[in-house]
């Protein structure tokens, strides 16, 4: 675990948020049976370079629903860009967020009035006044992690 994500955990903790907790990333994941997940990905790339683009390939091809959202894009890894989350034709197990930390606190309360459950914010982004108000609101938060990163460590990529 980066020594930041340790930092960050100990910070969000002492508040009273239970971010990045092992059983949350194992169900965001799919759980110990694996079930599969619908994972909406804000700020999915059509660029192959970008690692958004690179981590949702790899997640789709283990068994991971994507739902590119992207206002600016058509389609991405075959499936239909939808602007925003509340254009998604159906409800994400997880929302997967690849954009800046200032653009968080949006995607939350977007989530919050959407009723949607689980934010997975990628590695290297870090809000904590959004993680505060998602956990208040009952959204569970994974922050600073990489979804392949974490799929790969429980082993998943094996099965």
């Amino acid at each position: 675990m980066p020594l930041f994500a340790n930092v960050l955990r100990l910070i969000v903790n002492e508040r009273g948020c239970a971010l990045n907790e092992s059983n949350v990333i194992l169900d965001m994941l799919g759980g110990t049976q694996r079930e599969p997940r619908t994972l909406a990905v804000v700020g999915l790339s059509d660029n192959p370079a970008k690692a958004s683009y690179s981590v949702s390939a790899y997640m789709q091809q283990h068994g991971f629903r994507i739902l590119p959202v992207n206002p600016v894009v058509d389609s991405v890894l075959g499936e239909r860009a939808y602007p925003s989350l509340a254009d998604l034709p159906m409800k994400p197990d997880v929302v997967n967020v690849f954009r800046l930390p200032k653009a968080v606190p949006a995607i939350v309360e977007e989530m919050i009035s959407l009723h949607l459950k689980n934010i997975w914010v990628q590695l290297g982004i870090v809000s904590l006044p959004a993680a505060e108000r998602a956990e208040s609101a009952g959204i569970r938060v994974v922050m600073d992690r990489c979804i392949l990163i974490e799929h790969q460590r429980l082993g998943f990529a094996l099965a």
